[in-house]
């Protein structure tokens, strides 16, 4: 048995998870456009290991959704996992927030396309088959009418993710499903994961770590004048 918590801050939505194994000690998110997870990571932390009645050295893991997605909030998110695993000597896992992503639906047939928000017409996307194995790597990429065509031609591409909504209007193939509730990475999906890269003996290098941001940072110019 190991209990780890899991952080995932790579969207709009801040994901807190502690748990033993599969058994879920607290759970716990909030989604918010304005990217609040400076106020809310750590108050969800301080509440799960009060919720568990555990220290922070109690664990055997700290889980962190990696990227890509919000420079701001994988900022975040990651410095909260590697000031924990320091502070207290614990390990580091990271884990893809796509490969989070996918593990959200379960489905026969076909492949998962997770989809996650970038700026303007462009999304952070890879693609899964149903046993999860990622069969095409991860990539930063602007939607058109040809997007995942070769896939399509196969069977049925299953679309989750706050960037599927760009591609409704474009992707338009009968062999296109898409899952509006679905938009978000969740802590409770990367218990499995990090359950196998355990018995893998898979852990981060702590000092080394930084979140996989896939894109440079661009700086954006205020119009206040």
């Amino acid at each position: 048995m190991a209990i780890r918590l899991y952080l995932e801050t790579s969207t709009t939505n801040c994901s807190v998870c502690l748990a033993n194994d599969n058994d879920v000690l607290y759970f716990k998110e909030e989604n918010d456009k304005n990217y609040s997870h400076s106020e809310k990571l750590h108050v969800f932390i301080k509440e799960a290991l009060e919720t568990a009645n555990i220290q922070a050295t109690d664990l055997d893991a700290v889980v962190v959704g990696k990227g890509p997605g919000s420079y701001t909030g994988l900022r975040i998110g990651v410095s909260a996992a590697k000031g924990l695993c320091f502070a207290s000597d614990i390990q580091l896992q990271a884990i893809e927030s796509l490969e989070i992503l996918a593990r959200a639906i379960a489905v026969a047939d076909g492949f998962i396309v997770p989809l996650l928000d970038a700026r303007r017409m462009e999304v952070y996307s890879a693609v899964f088959d149903t046993n999860y194995r990622q069969i095409r790597e991860t990539q930063a990429e602007i939607i058109t009418e040809a997007s995942f065509g070769d896939e399509l031609a196969k069977g049925k591409v299953h679309f989750i993710g706050n960037g599927a909504e760009k591609c409704k209007g474009i992707i338009t193939h009968e062999n296109a499903v898409f899952y509006d509730e679905i938009y978000f990475p969740s802590t409770e999906k990367m218990i499995p994961i990090a359950m196998e890269k355990h018995q893998n003996n898979d852990f981060e290098d702590v000092a080394y770590f930084e979140p996989y941001y896939l894109k440079d940072f661009v700086v954006t110019k205020s119009k206040k004048k």
